[in-house]
């Protein structure tokens, strides 16, 4: 089997979807999520309630240029600029399906939504940019860190540990 026959295998939303998802407490201050998101070449996050932790909204980069119509762009929270509800799709349909979704409904990234101990949380994501990589890549090698085969920890303890973190951030500006 070569390369290239390896790439045409990888033709479903699990195939490149990445586990593992960013997410902030909905009071994260918009200017801060921004600086994280370019930091770490995000094209979204999920905005997480902070009590139980469920995925209440998204923050991309739609939503952040948006926020230019108000004069306050600078002071707003992620809460207020979030894209309410977060857009899901399975991870069993093929790319070409999920493109053409994410151009219907106008967004850049696609959660998969797991429910754990009556907690709604993302487990993975697949965005335009895991699309273009997997059009641009010369070899299966160029995406052995995407998809579900990709080694790293559980997705629901990358899901704690981010959520503990933005917790603790959240604390830390408070005092």
């Amino acid at each position: 089997m070569t390369d290239e026959t390896n790439l045409t295998e990888r033709k479903l939303v699990r195939d490149l979807m990445t586990v593992g998802v960013p997410t902030c407490p909905p009071t994260t201050p918009l200017v801060d999520l921004v600086r994280l998101m370019l930091e770490k070449n995000w094209e979204a996050v999920v905005v997480l309630d902070g009590d139980e932790g469920h995925a209440i909204g998204v923050v991309g980069q739609a939503e952040i240029v948006k926020s230019y119509e108000r004069e306050d762009a600078r002071t707003l929270t992620a809460e207020q600029v979030m894209h309410e509800g977060v857009p899901q799709v399975p991870p069993d349909i093929p790319l070409p399906v999920a493109a053409q979704m994410m151009l219907d409904q106008h967004v850049r990234a696609f959660f998969l939504m797991h429910n754990a101990g009556g907690v709604t949380y993302p487990a993975a994501m697949i965005t335009f940019r895991h699309l273009m990589r997997h059009l641009a890549a010369e070899s299966d090698d160029d995406l052995k860190d995407m998809g579900i085969a990709a080694a790293r920890k559980a997705p629901l303890q990358q899901f704690i540990e981010r959520r503990d973190a933005a917790k603790r951030a959240a604390d830390s500006r408070r005092k």
